[in-house]
């Protein structure tokens, strides 16, 4: 009877890249109608093994057994061909196409003539999927247009409008809010009812529990195990990931931010209308202070101002002096870093190396005469940064773009630790990184915070918000609709002042 039900049988698959055996004779077993959820650390081969599904790497041993069969892929036409879709991690849409020209990318309507693309029929298709998944954008509306959230939803739509057997969702809920979480989890359990079944790549534990039917755990590139999702609790699920017991998911803080002002803003505002107004807070040197709020609350929009890429009006006094930076360059003399949202978009330069990706915005400062590089030291610097943040790499010279994204994220931080800035500006800081990346994360910023440097740090994540801050500023629609001290954080005061301003 189990061998009547299972869909997908992946048999000791094994994958190298130059330098990196990222996987070594790994198994999975989904079922019909199954929500699975694939965990471990960044580095694992999550993502390798469902590139190898999906038909964007190829194995080298072990195989892929589909509905009794076995598949060959050659590409990622021969999975969507068979019925297996995927949402990716990072998100690539076109932006200067419609969202509805995106979700039938390559396969649109015609009328007539094979090449005259029926509009009105691709429109109404569209309308009518997001209307069975309770979706409210506009499917005319431009893709730049668009907020992450409202990407990752039409992402999502996508996969499912190929009447998929099989979805691979890599981390879906990363740019959600908790009202998108709700829908999406609605939508899985609507196509586990049709017999669809899922592979749920996620850090999140809470939501791993709350939706999955089972857990297959990877670590280093190894199988170590499949279990019902009710076998397991959340500690022991994490500690077959890490391959040790985590006590706490926050490390011990064993110093406190000083009294003094380290940064003062008064009536930031934006010269956008729509966007933040009157915003005035401190920051304490040694403090972190979080920046809460729901998606659409200004609050990356008002840290992007703060380090000069969008223009405003106001007054930060950094200090005794009263900084107008209008460039990311003057808010880096004065002694800023900002590790921006989106590592894809705005972060990493996939193209270049590790090394070049950490050096990017140091090279006049280590630079002799500001132009003559010393490859030497550079090198021995960035593999400081690479054991210092435990950035699993074979090589300083290997490409970023074929890390990880906890990875990725890690040479961003170091990129940035490295120009020896004041305050550390940090746009989820923790996005799609495991829990043991985020434990290394948190104790790397009590160091700096420990160090007397501050930290600014934009989390959309409670506990991390709660667990992390010395207190928590809360947006609210362009506004600042409360800060916290540590001793009244709890979420209904974090929520209420979320939308007191909507």
């Amino acid at each position: 009877m189990l061998e009547e039900n299972i869909l997908l049988d992946i048999k000791s698959l094994y994958k190298s890249f130059p330098g990196v055996k990222a996987l070594k004779g790994v198994d999975l077993r989904l079922l019909k109608s199954e929500v699975h959820a694939l965990v471990g650390e960044n580095g694992a081969g999550k993502s390798t093994l469902m590139k190898c599904l999906f038909g964007i790497e190829h194995h080298e041993q072990g195989d892929i057994i589909f509905e009794g069969k076995y598949i060959k892929l050659k590409n990622s036409s021969d999975a969507l061909s068979l019925g297996i879709s995927m949402i990716h991690q990072e998100l690539h849409p076109i932006p200067h196409r419609d969202v509805a020209e995106n979700i039938w990318l390559g396969r649109y309507p015609t009328k007539g003539l094979p090449f005259v693309v029926d509009h009105n029929k691709m429109y109404e298709d569209t309308q009518k999927l997001f209307d069975s998944l309770h979706i409210t954008i506009n499917p005319k509306t431009f893709v730049y247009e668009l907020s992450v959230s409202q990407i990752q939803m039409m992402e999502i739509a996508k996969a499912i409008s190929y009447n998929s057997k099989i979805i691979v969702m890599d981390e879906p809920t990363s740019s959600l809010t908790d009202t998108e979480i709700a829908s999406l989890f609605k939508m899985i359990s609507e196509l586990r009812e049709k017999g669809v079944s899922v592979i749920y790549i996620s850090h999140k534990m809470e939501e791993i529990k709350t939706i999955c039917d089972a857990v297959t755990v990877m670590r280093d590139g190894e199988y170590i195990g499949r279990w019902g999702i009710d076998d397991l609790t959340i500690d022991e699920i994490i500690a077959k990931m890490v391959g040790r017991k985590l006590d706490n998911r926050f490390p011990e803080k064993n110093y406190s931010p000083s009294d003094d002002i380290i940064l003062k803003v008064e009536n930031f505002t934006s010269v956008i209308k729509t966007s933040f107004k009157d915003v005035s807070f401190t920051l304490r040197r040694g403090e972190i202070l979080g920046v809460g709020g729901l998606v659409g609350s200004q609050r990356t929009e008002l840290m992007e101002s703060l380090f000069g890429l969008r223009k405003s009006k106001g007054h930060s006094y950094i200090g005794d002096r009263d900084f107008h930076i209008d460039s990311a360059i003057k808010a880096k003399r004065a002694g800023l870093a900002l590790l921006t949202e989106e590592r894809r978009a705005t972060g990493i330069f996939g193209c270049l190396s590790i090394e070049h990706n950490v050096f990017i915005a140091s090279y006049p400062e280590f630079a002799f005469k500001h132009f003559i590089v010393n490859d030497k030291k550079n090198e021995k610097i960035t593999k400081d940064y690479i054991k210092k943040l435990n950035i699993k790499t074979p090589s300083t010279k290997s490409l970023i773009a074929n890390l990880s994204g906890g990875n990725q994220q890690k040479v961003l931080i170091a990129r940035w630790l490295l120009t020896n800035p004041n305050i550390l500006i940090l746009d989820e800081p923790t996005r799609g990184i495991d829990v043991g990346a985020k434990y290394e994360v948190y104790s790397l910023m009590y160091q700096i915070a420990s160090e007397g440097k501050s930290i600014i740090m934009i989390s959309s994540e409670m506990p991390e918000l709660m667990g992390v801050s010395d207190r928590i500023m809360v947006m609210s629609n362009g506004m600042v609709g409360g800060i916290l001290e540590k001793n009244e954080f709890n979420q209904e005061k974090i929520m209420s002042l979320a939308t007191c301003n909507l």
